[in-house]
């Protein structure tokens, strides 16, 4: 059973304020106290978003949207890509924990990104840049072609998991910008 959380629009207005306090500060504000770590042991989480963002080290959600533990369930992997295991990792924060909002962040200077770009990796990168070239066909330029793998990934959500307009559950795309700290909703 799912708990209580916000609703989309407010669990969205909560980021977007949370990451306008990021811009004017040194250190993240939000909670992890030992208190919080009690709390959220004994009582379970109830994040208000879902992120899936890409693995760089530059792209810290809680930092970016000033969130402490319990605030967001984060999703992590190379640039941004869904497969079945992210999908269900949504699902999963969607129906028993009641987040009713996914943001796919993307973000500039993108190393995944860019090797989908300029090369043909082998390995198991090629299974990451080759879901990118899928999003970004031709594009060539890089700060585009993040935002078509984001709109690729927000489509695979909607598609795979059958969100329709009443649904509860919303998903919007969005930008991080490296160099300013600044999130470019793609609403």
């Amino acid at each position: 059973m799912a708990h209580q959380n916000l609703p989309a629009a407010e669990a969205l207005s909560k980021l977007k304020e949370g990451n306008k306090h990021y811009l004017t500060v040194s250190s993240n504000p939000g909670d992890v106290s030992p208190q919080i770590r009690q709390k959220t042991c004994d009582e379970g989480q109830t994040p208000y978003a879902i992120v899936i963002t890409c693995s760089d080290s530059r792209v810290i959600p809680e930092s970016i949207f000033t969130a402490g533990i319990g605030e967001l369930f984060t999703i992590r992997v190379a640039g941004n890509v869904m497969d079945h295991h992210q999908l269900g990792s949504v699902e999963y924060a969607a129906d028993h924990l009641g987040t009713n909002l996914v943001v796919v962040l993307g973000h500039t200077h993108c190393g995944a990104v860019g090797a989908a770009l300029t090369s043909s990796p082998d390995g198991f990168v090629k299974y990451i840049t080759d879901e990118i070239k899928k999003a970004i066909g031709d594009e060539k330029d890089e700060l585009a072609a993040s935002r078509l793998n984001v709109e690729r990934s927000v489509s695979i959500i909607k598609e795979q998991l059958k969100l329709t307009d009443e649904s509860p559950l919303k998903v919007c795309g969005a930008i991080y910008h490296i160099d300013t700290g600044l999130v470019e909703f793609m609403e």
